[in-house]
């Protein structure tokens, strides 16, 4: 099975299945799972890392379009500057750019821990030197702890997106231009497998948000939470960020879930690709809108959902914040250890059953809460056995004991 970072494509059909009209329910449900799921053994990895970007001098102001497209120069997205090259990093990442001026690094998919951290390490050093040459800096954080949102792609989608969102509250525009994280690329498994290393990825959950919460503050205050990231994104719009349930079948589950959900953009010519205010997809097959979809149409849908377990052919854990400097190695390496083999993704579920669902609690405490913080010791602990074990990254081991003992610490 193959891992793709680029969001354009993630969810591209396979070459049998042509650009057409969908005519079923059934049909569309098929289709989600097949592509959302593949199978495979666990081979490849990935990681996308995000940071909020700052001026040196003073952190608190906002950023301007202009001054980050003379950083990124030729590597500037498109969505920034529609005739950009857009070069990949020097060691073939990928760099994006997100509604707020969030700047991405998306890797390659790679089958070794150590060479997929090399390549990513260098070329998100190789950022950091491009913002620095233009008095930019990399945020610490997994929120912009002092700015107000402000949007700076005008582009169609995040338009939609924005307007849509702010029908429910403020999250939607924090999550789109204050938020940054670390996101880690896992293969789904062999079928068999498949509901466990889900179920497990979701268990997880709330012990590496707590573990690894860095977004204290927001809009300029404490916020009195340990990840106010998670606060925004679980605010956000519940049936497209809320976290997927363990079930025995996660695939069909999945595509009854992407059905169910309401059109987040609706693309069409011109700048407004607003969609009509609660119709799902599954909707829009049964003929709500006047032109039925096609599974291109069905394609673009995927890329609107955001869970914290995103299923991309691939499985994307996206509930981890932003970290200092290189310190998203430790909770990436940890995720990779842990999945590494079948028998320590069962003691995984074991061990973070406490706290399985506890997803807010995470987000508001952290590892002051003791049930959460015994948690995250004995998992730790098991996750740095199986860093050890793996062998490719021995030198992280120390360094992940230690930053969650310090954390540890720290919330007594």
């Amino acid at each position: 099975m193959t891992v793709s970072i680029d969001s354009a494509t993630a969810a591209r059909p396979p070459a049998e299945v042509p650009s057409s009209r969908i005519r079923t329910r059934a049909e569309a449900e098929t289709y989600v799972a097949s592509v959302c799921f593949k199978h495979g053994p666990p081979r490849l990895l990935g990681v996308e890392l995000e940071w909020t970007v700052h001026h040196a001098d003073d952190p608190r102001r906002p950023l301007d379009a202009e001054t980050l497209i003379r950083a990124l120069g030729p590597h500037a997205p498109h969505s920034l500057v529609p005739d950009s090259p857009q070069r990949p990093l020097p060691n073939g990442s990928a760099l994006t750019v997100e509604p707020g001026g969030q700047v991405e690094v998306s890797s390659l998919p790679s089958p070794s821990l150590r060479s997929l951290f090399d390549t990513v390490a260098a070329d998100a050093e190789h950022v950091r030197r491009r913002l620095a040459d233009a008095a930019l800096l990399l945020g610490e954080h997994g929120t912009d702890p002092w700015r107000t949102p402000h949007r700076l792609l005008h582009v169609p989608r995040y338009a939609a997106m924005e307007c849509a969102f702010d029908r429910i509250g403020i999250g939607g525009r924090l999550m789109m231009c204050s938020t940054a994280g670390v996101q880690v690329c896992l293969d789904a498994g062999e079928p068999h497998r498949v509901a466990p290393r889900w179920a497990a990825l979701h268990a997880l959950g709330p012990v590496l948000i707590a573990a690894f919460a860095n977004s204290p503050e927001l809009l300029g205050e404490p916020t009195g939470w340990a990840s106010a990231r998670t606060r925004s994104l679980l605010r956000t719009d519940i049936p497209r960020m809320r976290p997927g349930p363990a079930t025995a079948d996660p695939a069909a589950d999945w595509a009854r879930r992407v059905l169910d959900t309401a059109l987040l953009c609706l693309r069409r010519d011109g700048a407004d690709w607003g969609a009509p205010g609660g119709v799902t997809f599954a909707e829009w097959i049964g003929g709500a809108l006047p032109e039925p979809p096609t599974f291109d149409d069905l394609d673009y849908h995927l890329t609107t959902m955001f869970p914290p377990v995103r299923p991309r052919g691939y499985l994307e854990v996206r509930y981890l914040d932003a970290q200092f400097g290189d310190g998203w190695m430790l909770p990436a390496a940890a995720l990779v250890a842990l999945f590494h083999d079948e028998s320590t993704v069962d003691e995984v579920l074991e061990l973070a059953a406490p706290v399985t669902g506890r997803w807010v609690d995470a987000a508001r405490r952290g590892l002051a809460d003791p049930v959460l913080a015994r948690t995250a010791t004995a998992v730790v602990e098991l996750a740095c056995r199986c860093l050890d074990d793996l062998g490719e990254a021995p030198e992280l081991v120390g360094p992940l004991a230690d930053a969650v003992a310090r954390r540890l610490a720290e919330a007594r």
